[in-house]
């Protein structure tokens, strides 16, 4: 997550939020928080609509948090909306993290079912084939018409 977003949750100023943050570097490796490079930065400002830099804008490359660095960001900041923030954030990480195991356990399941189908793409074919000569319509065996007819014996 980016400091802003993260300061607005936690309603500080961006600028308190990566004093903390500096404060404390031990407590951010960078597998916890790290500093988007020169070009992230740009990529995200256009993305976000972000104005220049001297324009009022973000001055600075922006800093990321990974989940740990957002629950360790509510020891840093010692506010009791900074511990509620930080655990929803955290259960929001970890319902994420559900979300895309079950999604790579669909995926592998319709990757297995594809397989199986694979191998027996003649077989399926000659069962449709099957089918629809049952349901094609048959001419009669013979040429005999069936009923009363007027006329000639």
């Amino acid at each position: 997550m980016l400091d802003a977003d993260l300061a607005r949750f936690y309603g500080v100023q961006t600028r308190d939020r990566n004093k903390a943050a500096s404060r404390n570097l031990d407590r951010f490796p960078e597998d916890f928080a790290f500093t988007l490079t020169l070009e992230e930065t740009r990529a995200l400002m256009f993305q976000l609509g972000t104005s220049k830099p001297g324009r009022g804008g973000v001055r600075k490359p922006a800093r990321a948090s990974t989940e740990q660095g957002v629950a360790m960001l509510a020891s840093v900041l010692r506010s009791d909306r900074a511990v509620a923030v930080s655990i929803a954030i955290v259960r929001a990480f970890v319902h994420l993290r559900e979300l895309l195991a079950t999604h790579r356990r669909l995926a592998a399941k319709l990757a297995e079912l594809e397989r199986k189908l694979e191998s027996h793409d003649s077989a399926i074919a000659n069962l449709f084939e099957a089918i629809r000569q049952l349901l094609a319509p048959t001419a009669p065996a013979h040429d005999r018409k069936i009923g009363f007819h007027r006329g000639n014996r």
